[in-house]
């Protein structure tokens, strides 16, 4: 009972939080729906195209997603205690998150689709806007490496989550396998009838329970080991290459074609788990299926995170805060806003969803009475299905169903990064393709670094090699908390030369940048000292002078302006 009570609590917390608070910034950043976004004024039928809240909401919500929420709560919990954890989750999402991913949709609404490093270039100089740019684009090959390879891991898992045979754990990878390029299929398809004419309301009744066939079908006919080429003695290495190339391409393609279309039905694979977790919770409850069972509190430090801060909230990344939520949010979803007041619907809300998420992974831990095997995602798959066994659901279709739903948003948060990537990559150098060809072309050289990391032996601290996405997260945690450091600062930036007041985004913006700096140094020092991979110790340590320059180049001219006022 106590567990469904913290659950039902935290959601009205949040429902609280985006009336009271959301309705709060929205007056004191005057939104006005008179004012034309910038999918009207700069319409070009690629990156910028109005569409309705609900699709706009649907592919905001599907990228930021992805396996954060899931895979941070759940790896914290495990080595902190839940108690932390949820402590982080509910104050991180309304005092950071939130307002993080609300105000850099905002300022990049205002300031015609621009990407933060644009809005904030006022204050840079040449050269240091080029090296800001430079580390987004490195923050976000990190989301790709991650995201790549635990995609390739829920197509092909080695482990079990939750006691079942290799064989069993196979046949659930390759039923997520064939599901998903089903369901890009399906995702293409509707894209294809909206742009002829088929309304959202015909398209969405039409197209819903054609994605549910195709869990139907995977169980029929997955793709197993035995099916599948091995690559380098490894069925996961082929799905690696094979969704190196499907990012490649989605990402290239005009964003009605599959990004809105695959985004907008795959928000609703995650309504479905939602809700159904939270069902499944709350009838647990009646039945002890849902008791609290490990424990709040497990450890102040373990040997491969660390001390619990910093190193817990870089662990929770995306489930309280993530700098990846404002690349996006100014990258791709301000681009296709119909209106001002969509902002708050889309950025706020969608990041207070998100937070349900990762209190219901954190719920799947709570409920643990033995240290999992298998990752993450798998784990929640378990904990869900563990849910629902009380009301006479048949083993394995939940744990299908939540993998398929996991796997859409790996995908999803696969190719948003790496179109943002091409993003970046043109802005960098000043090169605007002209044809898709040259896109493509753009796109491969981004993919670079993810795809020859992807395909190395990661060693861990202590020196044991370990799965590449579980190397990389705490790295990731901490680059992607210090890019949102960032975006708090050129936010803040911006409303300051709006003449607004913003302790509301400077706070924030100070904690953030000590724990995420603080973090940084203590990876580096482990993979440098203690037998660690010296691949992510050097590009930690690019990544902490890379922002350090732009922090210090920034105050410099922050300085030098006071002093001419004072003058």
């Amino acid at each position: 009972m106590m567990l469904s009570l913290i659950f039902v609590g935290c959601c009205l917390l949040f429902w609280a939080t985006y009336r009271v608070y959301g309705g709060w910034m929205e007056r004191r950043l005057d939104v006005m729906d008179e004012r034309r976004t910038p999918a009207h004024t700069r319409r070009d039928g690629v990156d910028y195209e109005p569409a309705h809240d609900a699709v706009v909401f649907g592919h905001h919500f599907s990228s930021i997603a992805g396996a954060g929420p899931i895979v941070g709560p759940i790896s914290a919990a495990l080595a902190f205690g839940w108690g932390p954890t949820l402590l982080w989750i509910v104050v991180g999402v309304i005092l950071i998150g939130g307002v993080q991913d609300y105000t850099s949709m905002l300022a990049s609404l205002r300031n015609k689709g621009q990407s933060l490093a644009q809005i904030g270039r006022q204050s840079m100089g040449p050269l240091t806007y080029r090296v800001f740019l430079l580390f987004m684009l490195l923050v976000l090959s990190y989301v790709v490496i991650v995201f790549l390879d635990m995609t390739a891991a829920t197509f092909a898992p080695v482990t079990a989550a939750w006691g079942e045979s290799p064989t069993q754990a196979a046949h659930l990878g390759g039923t997520v396998a064939t599901a998903s390029i089903y369901y890009i299929l399906l995702a293409a398809a509707f894209g294809g009838l909206r742009r002829w004419g088929l309304s959202l309301r015909k398209g969405t009744l039409i197209m819903l329970p054609l994605v549910f066939v195709g869990l139907w079908l995977g169980h029929l006919f997955p793709c197993l080991p035995s099916w599948v080429p091995a690559l380098w003695g490894s069925d996961k290495y082929f799905w690696t290459l094979l969704l190196l190339g499907y990012a490649l391409v989605a990402s290239v393609l005009p964003v009605w074609a599959l990004l809105q279309p695959r985004d907008y039905l795959s928000s609703f694979l995650l309504y479905a788990c939602l809700g159904g977790g939270a069902i499944g919770l709350l009838l647990g409850s009646v039945s002890g299926a849902t008791a609290i069972t490990w424990p709040a509190f497990s450890a102040w430090s373990t040997s491969q995170n660390g001390f619990i801060y910093p190193a817990l909230c870089v662990m929770v990344a995306c489930g309280a805060v993530s700098g990846f939520h404002a690349i996006l949010a100014a990258g791709t979803t301000s681009k296709q806003l119909d209106k001002e007041s969509s902002a708050k619907r889309v950025g706020l809300g969608a990041m207070l969803v998100e937070a349900v998420v990762a209190l219901l992974a954190l719920a799947t831990v709570m409920t643990l009475k033995d240290q999992p095997t298998g990752p993450p995602p798998m784990v929640f798959a378990a904990g869900l299905e563990r849910f629902f066994l009380p009301l006479g659901v048949s083993k394995g279709w939940v744990a299908s169903f939540v993998m398929l739903a996991v796997s859409t948003f790996l995908l999803t948060t696969l190719d948003t990064c790496t179109r943002l990537s091409r993003l970046l990559a043109q802005e960098i150098t000043g090169f605007t393709p002209r044809t898709a060809g040259q896109r493509v072309l753009v796109t491969a050289l981004v993919l670079a670094l993810p795809a020859f990391v992807a395909f190395q032996d990661i060693i861990g601290p202590g020196g044991s090699p370990i799965a590449a996405w579980k190397a990389i997260w705490p790295s990731f945690g901490a680059t992607n908390q210090l890019m949102g450091a960032m975006a708090l600062l050129m936010v803040h930036g911006w409303l300051r030369r709006q003449g607004k007041r913003a302790g509301f985004v400077f706070w924030p913006m100070i904690f953030m940048f000590v724990t995420t700096l603080l973090a940084l140094i203590q990876i580096i020092w482990r993979n440098f000292r203690h037998d660690g991979s010296f691949l992510l110790g050097g590009l930690g340590a690019l990544l902490l002078l890379l922002a350090l320059v732009v922090l210090a180049d920034m105050a410099g001219m922050a300085w030098k302006e006071h002093r001419r006022a004072d003058g």
